[in-house]
């Protein structure tokens, strides 16, 4: 599975002509103007995805604030992004693809093989020599049709259990982690069980993923191994598709739990943890 393409490989297959449609996914927690920043400036010919909206479902607390959207929907969605069978899709963000990995993950999920990450984002196009341009594209309409299911996922009753019989990473910030901080859900702390493996911790100091080997060290010294079963949470499944990507440049396979902290400290019968352990 490929996870990645760089900046140069990207231009070049753009000026070949290839079939590529290019998603822009700027969000970040406590920024709702994604939208306003792709504006200012994006890749040429990318179409903006709103992850709100567009990469979730909503319902109610209790199944986590991006409930992972119905095939329909999301088909639907990706049809108004131009997608169609036999292109190569490429999603990136301003933020080391943390938000775009929900789409990589999520396409993936639903039948698509050809979806890649640009490493290191729109600072990585820029700092590269390419231009941006303003304003909205709209694409003409795509005619892809998506399934769902591709990978694995976890439901609520199963991450205690996955918990025991391999390794849970908890995507979060240390602090958030240790229940130190919560700025967003009920309860802090931990899935009790849980290893604290902070997504940002995935990324070189120019939002670039760090190479496999390092990757793959990072994630043996948290247990991982071929033969451990290995599942990812986040605050409400986006960030930890990030690191499913980061596991999959590292060699690994790994399953989410889409409804994350923000589902499970929603139910007031779970078990929490603080701490650091």
């Amino acid at each position: 599975m490929t996870v990645l393409i760089e900046a140069t490989e990207l231009a070049r297959r753009i000026d070949r002509g290839e079939e590529i449609v290019l998603l822009d996914v700027r969000w970040k927690l406590g920024d709702p103007h994604g939208r306003d920043h792709y504006r200012a400036g994006h890749l040429p010919g990318a179409v903006f995805v709103d992850l709100d909206t567009e990469l979730a479902a909503h319902g109610a607390p209790t199944d986590g604030r991006h409930p992972l959207p119905e095939p329909e929907a999301l088909q639907a969605a990706a049809r108004r992004w131009g997608l169609r069978a036999g292109g190569t899709v490429v999603a990136y963000d301003a933020d080391g693809g943390l938000a775009a990995a929900r789409a990589w993950w999520l396409l993936r999920w639903a039948g698509l093989a050809d979806v890649v990450l640009l490493d290191g984002g729109l600072p990585a196009w820029a700092a590269a020599g390419f231009g941006l341009e303003t304003g909205e594209v709209t694409p003409e309409p795509g005619d892809v049709a998506l399934g769902s299911g591709l990978l694995p996922t976890l439901d609520v009753g199963d991450v205690l259990a996955a918990g025991r019989s391999g390794v849970l990473l908890d995507a979060r910030a240390a602090e958030r982690y240790r229940g130190e901080v919560e700025p967003v859900d009920p309860h802090a702390g931990h899935i009790p069980g849980a290893v604290s493996a902070p997504t940002g911790e995935n990324l070189a100091a120019d939002g670039r993923f760090l190479p496999a080997e390092v990757l793959r060290r990072r994630f043996a010294e948290l247990g991982v191994t071929d033969d451990v079963p290995v599942a990812v949470y986040c605050g409400s499944g986006v960030t930890a598709a990030h690191q499913i990507a980061a596991l999959r440049i590292a060699g690994f396979d790994a399953t989410l739990y889409p409804g994350s902290w923000s589902q499970w400290s929603n139910h007031e019968d779970l078990p929490r943890a603080t701490g650091a352990s």
